[in-house]
């Protein structure tokens, strides 16, 4: 894999991951565009000792525009874009809005003497899959996932080396069902410049399952107890397996997991990274298959943070559909949304027997 870096106009950095090492990227953004905005004020929750990103910048951001419009797309010479080569394998651009930046204001210490403020310092970027506007994460090749698995590590580990950042987290929203604003197949990545709620709640239990079992992963331990029941298995190969988890939030949900525990993406082997892939790829297309249309799904990996309780992490990718049926869908109504207490409608061991058929 040959790995390009090269400037925008406004002063971003985008990388070209190419698949071939005689790969040439020395086209010039040629595009005048405007400054790029400081990172989101952060407000601390006292109520619930949560950050919040206040981020009004971007409320202007591209939302869903036509095909001859995307901004993901290769340039032209008649329309020019984020990518300014003719084509390209993959590439990984700091986002035009981004949530969390370098590029930072100055902040007032607190709002009251119970919210204090901060700078929202790290990093935001776009991940794109293919050039293709009209393919699907599912139609890559295994090749192709071995290039975005390569590119999501090499980005891990200079998001995890940046100023402020606590822990990074790669993810693809798929669908407009979803909340998708651009419909060219691409992730995202965020440098988040705290603990996310959810992975504190996790580091707290595995420390918890640590302390009870003399040193044990939780995470490690869930994994073998689901291989050995084996009714809520998905797919595996030699060191992959894909398991709904017995308490699953949402009617289809799967956990991809290494078979050994590594912190995060950059501490994958080269046969861990190739085995990926192809058993991704086997499950997007079961969910696609199982209404018969595209399933809109949101794909999270799950990272050990970049400082704290990496000891404790177990990498795994979460891959849940808020779609119930082929015409519902799943919302995050009133006890989701406002205690946090998800109500399924489907059991995880009938969501594992539909996706193994």
């Amino acid at each position: 894999m040959r790995r390009t870096s090269i400037e925008l106009a406004d002063g971003r950095e985008l990388i070209y991951f190419d698949e071939r090492d005689d790969a040439v990227r020395d086209q010039p953004d040629r595009r005048e565009l405007p400054a790029v905005p400081p990172a989101a004020q952060l407000r601390h929750d006292p109520l619930t000792d949560e950050w919040v990103a206040i981020a009004a910048h971007r409320q202007s951001r591209t939302f869903l525009p036509p095909a001859d419009q995307c901004p993901l797309c290769p340039s032209t010479p008649e329309r020019l874009s984020e990518i300014p080569a003719p084509a390209y394998d993959v590439a990984v651009f700091e986002n035009r809005f981004p949530a969390f930046g370098q590029r930072v204001a100055d902040e007032p210490a607190e709002i009251t003497a119970f919210t204090p403020v901060r700078p929202g310092r790290g990093r935001c970027e776009v991940v794109c899959f293919t050039d293709d506007h009209q393919m699907s994460f599912a139609e890559l090749s295994p090749g192709r996932v071995r290039t975005v698995l390569d590119a999501l590590a090499d980005r891990t580990t200079v998001l995890g080396a940046l100023p402020g950042v606590e822990q990074v987290f790669c993810f693809e929203n798929r669908g407009v069902e979803i909340g998708v604003t651009l419909h060219h197949p691409h992730g995202q990545i965020y440098g988040y410049p705290f603990l996310p709620p959810r992975t504190r709640s996790l580091l707290a239990a595995a420390r918890r399952h640590a302390e009870r079992t003399g040193g044990g992963n939780l995470y490690a331990d869930v994994l073998a107890a689901e291989r050995a029941a084996g009714d809520r298995v998905v797919a595996a190969n030699d060191h992959w397996t894909a398991y709904v988890p017995a308490a699953a939030r949402w009617p289809f949900e799967v956990h991809v997991a290494p078979h050994r525990a590594v912190p995060d993406l950059p501490a994958l082997s080269d046969a861990e990274r190739d085995a990926f892939g192809p058993l991704y790829l086997e499950l997007l297309g079961r969910l696609d298959r199982l209404f018969d249309r595209p399933m809109p799904y949101i794909s999270a990996w799950h990272q050990a943070p970049v400082h704290e309780g990496r000891e404790l992490a177990h990498l795994h990718l979460q891959l849940f559909s808020n779609r119930r049926a082929a015409d519902k869908l799943k919302y995050l109504a009133g006890s989701e949304s406002a205690m946090g207490v998800f109500l399924n409608d489907i059991t995880p061991e009938q969501a594992a027997t539909l996706l193994r058929g």
